[in-house]
This record gives structure tokens, sequence and C-alpha cells, in this order.
């Protein structure tokens, strides 16, 4: 009798590998670039968006404004961001990247963002749209738990 694997448990393996995978990227890109992946998401949100906030940041990373604030400061002390207080409320931060930040924020190959660059590259925007849908839906899911 052949049993198949229950298609939930399969992608849940699935999950785990890609998981892992990016723990390994994560490890070769702080040896290499001195940042972690979330890092390296950070300084590329910073580069697309200058002047966005500390809250802004945790936003579009999906973390929390404390989990932001050691990025920040780590990114700080490394000369990659600075940090600005708003003209209209000194209490409101603004970060931007430093010259180096600029340098860092160029650099694509080891990152695991070329690598989700290569896979999304050759699906189609059906396809995409599907991959998107389907990892936002299993983030809420997750949340609610």
């Amino acid at each position: 009798m052949n049993r198949s694997v229950d298609p939930v448990l399969e992608f849940i393996r699935l999950i785990w590998s890609v998981d892992h995978e990016l723990q390994r990227v994560t490890k070769r890109m702080v040896a290499r670039m001195g940042l972690t992946a979330p890092q390296r998401l950070a300084v590329r949100f910073i580069g697309i968006r200058p002047g966005l906030t500390p809250g802004e940041l945790a936003g579009l990373l999906h973390v929390h404004r404390g989990t932001v604030t050691g990025f920040v400061r780590q990114l700080e002390q490394g000369g990659l961001i600075r940090i600005t207080r708003s003209r209209e409320d000194s209490r409101r931060l603004h970060l931007e990247l430093t010259a180096k930040g600029r340098v860092m924020n160029r650099r694509r190959s080891g990152t695991v963002e070329a690598a989700v660059r290569r896979v999304v590259e050759g699906m189609t925007p059906a396809q995409l749209r599907q991959a998107s849908e389907t990892m936002r839906r299993l983030a809420e899911e997750l949340a609610s738990e």
C-alpha cells in the first residue's frame, strides 16, 4: 500500500527547509558583509525610502519596534546609517544611509535577496501573485495562533 505524504506536512517540511537555508545564508552574510539578512533588508528599505522612521521600518520588516531599535543601533555603529531628528517633532527619528551604507545597499551577490530574485525572475506574474498570497495568508494564520 502506497501512502502519500500529507500535503500539509510536506508544506511545513519545505518551510523548515527554507528557514534552515535562510539561517545558513545569514551566517555567511555576517562573515562576508558583517550583516544578518534582516539587517541587510533594513539597509535595503532605508535605501529605497530615505527618511524612513524606525516605526515604519518595523512595519516593513514585520518585527517588533524593540528589534528594530537593535538593528538601527548596530547599523549606526557600523557606519551604515545616520539617524536624524525630525524638524517638526524632535521625538521622531529618521533613518538614512551613509556613503558606506549606500555602497552596502548596492551590493547584491551573496545575499538572501539575490537568491530570492533569481527564483522570482523565473516565475510568471501569476505564479508570483499566488506564492505571495500564500505566504501572506500563512503569516496571518501563524500570527493568529
